[in-house]
């Protein structure tokens, strides 16, 4: 085995593309050289550079490679295709099972020729997300200019050329050369191996190695937030990126002047994020901290004191624009700014942002009111769907887009609004992802769900359905947050009702014929599984679930089978779930699915077999034990299932299971009698029926 150590050293490549393009040279180069057995693969990157080793054979042995052709019986056109692609004559095929085969004596090839051979075409087509072309003639590109190729075998260079026919790739070739960090350790060094380039790299200020680059950056912002009694405000996204901006992380902190403590914590710590990838530092008590920490590409003979300076200068700068938004804004009522959104147009089929807050005001009460909240709840709902946008018109919104609703909550307080009304609007784009949670408060919630299904009925009502993997609205987004607020707060609501309530808003005109509304539910029904997935459940459990859904259809976009009460529907799932996870269950489940086939069968012959079955007709205990099992366990379910209580639903399914075994131990369905055969059969019926009542068994899998 042999190492190879390949370097590809450029000017900075955009942080968020550097571990993609790692992981893709890792691949392509264990795909080209995967006859080499490619073993331990190693890859890093960083702001400069992308480097990857591992071990190979040293060539490939010479083999017999055999290849089938056409059929013998294959038109004699394709016959002739094969072997004028492979430049041969008929002779040197032989006959194998019916084909037509080539067999040639591969020669032994070197890993060096190998990799000579495709690692030009490997670069000139290398995936970047966007690549660069520089210079004056050539249209080899990269993301951006490249430098060097240092490509090594057992520490020997591997030469080849980029250049092609006309075109000089602007002159690259392998080398064994690098450089070190940019300021603190200028020039080329020879490399000889893959540990000797770390080992250079790090007397030459390069950390090569992305999670040691991360480690660095949290412990040593950490350590200055705890020299000063403070606590970091978490960013793994920014730890990432400024991991990806650095070669030499230096952690270093600044003050924040006092003139600028009374902005908003957001505001600071997004105007620092955004503007200065800046770290946002707070005290014990959870407040914004006078203080903000930075990481420098370099050390400094000062110990950063000009840099601090300077980086301090600039961020006065940028809070002194925040300040002047802020002052601004503030002047104006939130109130006097809803007509100012006549002028914003949300969607060309669906309005204006002033029309859309009207339908969302008309929206949160409706929701408000099926939350059971009280008159002055809904109220405060209204007033807060209501306002709920007018900070799109704000200075600090325009500036700062993740400030919104943030500083809608802020200038409503500002403005005397009520303290629920301030809340809701803060709140009601919560969760404003994955990893953030909703709202607790009852009128947030009541706000954050009117928003999200007049969003999901506007668009689907003009037939901006996603398609694919597009979704430029979101709104696989928007129904999961639906989905959360519901789940997390335990809203015993009913979403399709709701649906139907804002799809009411909605003028005529802006619905396209074809309505698409009622793709709603089996879009809902997706999002569930994709939600029940990510949590580590079965989607053939909520399949199951919503073959039998108990539902109270009205109004309502949701027709087939999803019960638009979340909690009941997933309430089910959870307890079939646990049903399932135990043998009492699973065995249940195989006496299920066999008297169904059995059933399903005999229904073809002379079904389907439906009615109460005759006790006269009934010889043998079994057949009256299952009957009065049946008999006994209906009520209970039945009173379960209206009481919403799915786990006592299935504890007493489950006592039906060692009747169900005895009963097919002892009995023959297929009788030899008409009449008892079909009584029999109309008693499998009935324990199915009871099963189908709780779920649709069929559909679980395993």
């Amino acid at each position: 085995m042999a190492e190879l150590f390949l370097e590809l050293l450029s000017e900075e490549i955009p942080a968020g593309m550097q571990a993609r393009a790692a992981r893709d040279l890792s691949q392509l180069v264990h795909k080209a050289l995967a006859d080499l057995n490619p073993k331990e693969v190693f890859s890093t990157y960083g702001t400069r550079r992308l480097a990857l080793s591992l071990t190979i054979d040293t060539q490939i042995p010479a083999r017999i490679h055999s290849e089938r052709g056409p059929r013998e019986t294959a038109p004699e056109k394709a016959l002739a295709g094969f072997m004028r692609k492979h430049n041969i004559t008929q002779d040197e095929l032989k006959k194998d099972n019916g084909f037509w085969v080539l067999e040639r004596e591969l020669p032994a090839r070197s890993a060096a020729n190998l990799i000579a051979e495709t690692f030009p075409d490997l670069l000139w087509n290398f995936p970047w997300p966007k690549a660069m072309r520089w210079g004056k003639g050539s249209l080899f590109s990269w993301v951006r200019p490249l430098h060097y190729i240092t490509c090594l075998l057992d520490g020997e260079i591997v030469p080849f050329s980029l250049m092609r026919e006309d075109d000089d790739a602007h002159g690259l070739t392998s080398g064994n050369i690098s450089e070190g960090h940019r300021f603190l350790a200028p020039g080329t060094f020879t490399v000889k191996n893959a540990s000797h380039w770390r080992e250079e790299l790090q007397k030459r200020f390069v950390v090569t190695d992305d999670s040691q680059r991360r480690d660095i950056i949290q412990k040593g912002v950490a350590a200055l937030a705890q020299e000063k009694s403070l606590k970091l405000v978490e960013d793994d996204a920014l730890t990432e990126e400024i991991s990806g901006l650095v070669e030499y992380p230096v952690p270093l902190l600044g003050t924040i002047e006092s003139q600028f403590m009374d902005l908003p914590a957001e505001v600071m710590q997004v105007s620092m994020r955004v503007n200065q990838r800046y770290f946002a530092l707070k005290t014990q008590e959870g407040k914004a901290a006078p203080y903000f920490a930075f990481v420098a590409n370099r050390t400094f003979d000062d110990h950063g004191s000009l840099c601090i300076a300077g980086n301090e200068r600039v961020l006065r700068a940028r809070f002194a624009d925040a300040r002047h938004f802020w002052d601004l804004d503030r002047k104006t009522p939130l109130a006097d700014r809803v007509q100012d959104l006549e002028a914003v147009t949300f969607h060309a089929k669906l309005g204006t942002q002033e029309e859309r807050s009207q339908r969302i005001s008309a929206l949160a009460g409706i929701v408000a009111k099926a939350m059971g909240l009280s008159e002055t709840q809904i109220n405060q709902a209204k007033r807060a769907g209501l306002l709920a946008k007018t900070d799109l018109t704000t200075g600090m919104v325009g500036e700062f887009p993740e400030l919104q609703g943030i500083m809608g909550g802020y200038y409503a307080a500002h403005d005397g609004e009520d303290i629920a009304v301030s809340q809701a609007i803060a709140e009601h784009y919560k969760p404003r992802g994955q990893d953030d949670t909703p709202a607790t408060a009852s009128v947030s919630n009541a706000v954050a769900l009117a928003d999200r299904l007049d969003m999901l009925a506007g668009f689907f009502g003009i037939g901006e359905v996603p398609s694919g993997s597009g979704d430029p609205y979101a709104l696989r987004r928007s129904a999961l947050g639906v989905i959360r607020i519901i789940r997390d707060n335990n809203l015993r609501i009913d979403l399709g009702a709701l649906l139907f309530q804002a799809a009411q808003n909605l003028s005529q005109r802006q619905l396209t014929e074809n309505n698409a509304l009622k793709d709603l539910e089996g879009f809902f029904t997706e999002r569930l599984k994709v939600q029940l997935k990510t949590e580590g459940k079965r989607h053939d459990i909520l399949d199951a679930t919503l073959a039998v859904t108990s539902a109270q259809k009205g109004e309502t976009l949701f027709e087939k089978h999803l019960d638009g009460d979340l909690v009941r529907l997933l309430s089910r799932v959870d307890a079939l779930s646990e049903m399932i996870e135990h043998e009492e269950g699973k065995n249940l489940l195989a006496a299920y699915r066999r008297g169904a086939n059995i059933l399903r069968i005999e229904n073809k012959k002379d079904g389907p077999h439906k009615g109460q079955a005759d006790f006269t007709l009934f010889t043998l205990d079994e057949e009256r034990n299952l009957e009065k099992a049946i008999q006994t366990v209906e009520p209970s379910i039945s009173a379960c299932l209206k009481a919403d209580d799915f786990r006592g639903a299935m504890r007493h399914l489950a006592t039906l299971r060692p009747v169900m075994d005895s009963f097919f131990e002892n009995v023959t369905v297929n009788a030899n009698e008409p009449e008892q055969r079909k009584n029999r059969l109309l008693l499998l019926a009935a324990f199915c029926q009871e099963a189908h009542s709780i779920a649709d068994f069929n559909k679980i899998e395993g």
